[in-house]
């Protein structure tokens, strides 16, 4: 390669590193410091998935594809910030589509019934300074039960990109299929769901 190709190369390489470092978000892990406001969640960053046991042997693992969630959030109070998240039931996604049908059909999650769950959240608890506990209600199949979302706080910045202010979060949370009605195999199919959030909230106002 001759000289002038590898002093062109070196330069756009060094070209490309300033950008990355001019758009990296500065990023605020202090939960304290968040912006107050309103926030949506980001369509485009945003995964919602479940994990079931099969035979007691793996974990049956599948996803949503399609979930909405806002929350009021103000960092001088946070037990009050308040969270909703609906989700789309036939947007369910894994590595079967016939399996997938089965899964949203009537013996299942219903979802020609009962196309969406819903969460939301009805008190915050504070465990540490980036975690806490969000008590809500979740309702799906038709069946409405309190369900506990343990929650961390990954950080916030303004997003150049987007033009937007950005929080991140992870969450989890466990519940009994059986206690909305969704019982079938129970002999090999664990009751447990659980469920795995991460995402990132934009601000709106």
């Amino acid at each position: 390669m001759s000289g002038f190709k590898l002093t062109f190369l070196a330069i756009f390489v060094l070209a490309l590193s300033a950008c990355a470092s001019v758009l990296a978000p500065k990023v605020e892990t202090n939960a304290m410091a968040l912006k107050a406001g309103e926030y949506q969640l980001d369509p485009n960053h945003g995964a919602l998935l479940f994990k079931v046991q099969h035979f007691g042997l793996s974990d049956f693992v599948g996803r949503f594809e399609v979930f909405d969630a806002s929350l009021d959030f103000n960092p001088d109070n946070p037990q009050q910030a308040s969270l909703e998240a609906i989700i789309t039931i036939a947007s369910l996604d894994i590595a079967n589509d016939d399996f997938a049908k089965t899964l949203i059909g009537p013996s299942w999650l219903n979802a020609g019934q009962y196309p969406q769950a819903r969460f939301v959240s009805q008190s915050i608890e504070i465990t540490g300074d980036n975690t806490g506990i969000v008590h809500g209600q979740l309702s799906l199949n038709g069946i409405t039960k309190p369900v506990d979302m343990t929650v961390s706080f990954n950080g916030g910045a303004q997003v150049l990109l987007t033009g937007k202010y950005t929080i991140g979060f992870t969450a989890r949370a466990s519940f009994s299929r059986s206690a909305f009605g969704i019982d079938k195999f129970a002999s090999f199919v664990g009751d447990e769901i659980m469920i795995e959030f991460s995402g990132e909230f934009q601000r709106q106002r």
